[in-house]
């Protein structure tokens, strides 16, 4: 069992910037890919960003590629987003989540976080 706990969202001005933590609970972090995916009203949750168990790997959405960077910190059991340049677009709820291996899809990920709304004004 991994728990998830999303951290770090708030209102930012266009062009700003923020940082989101996950924080997981459960001695088998380090075996998942960790992944973070977004939902904006009225839309279908997309997959943003994931990393690899040892985070040698990563793999970015063509819409947040140059400006977000996934990382993770096992020994803090701990995945983080950093979100720069961000743009009005990128408005939604965004959740972490947990997979066996890494993936864009949701399906395949096992456990979920609350979400963190994220609010970017023009």
């Amino acid at each position: 069992q991994v728990q998830l706990v999303e951290s770090g969202g708030g209102l930012v001005q266009a062009g700003g910037s923020l940082r989101l933590s996950c924080a997981a609970s459960g001695r088998t972090f380090s075996s998942y890919a960790m992944g973070w995916f977004r939902q904006a009203p009225g839309k279908e949750r997309e997959f943003v960003a994931g990393i690899s168990w040892s985070g040698g790997s990563t793999y970015y959405a063509d819409s947040v590629k140059g400006r977000f960077t996934i990382s993770r910190d096992n020994a803090k059991n701990t995945v983080y987003l950093q979100m720069n340049n961000l743009k009005p677009e990128d408005t939604a709820v965004y959740y972490c989540a947990a997979a066996l291996g890494l993936t864009t899809a949701s399906k395949e990920y096992d456990y979920w976080g609350q979400g963190t709304q994220v609010t970017v004004s023009s």
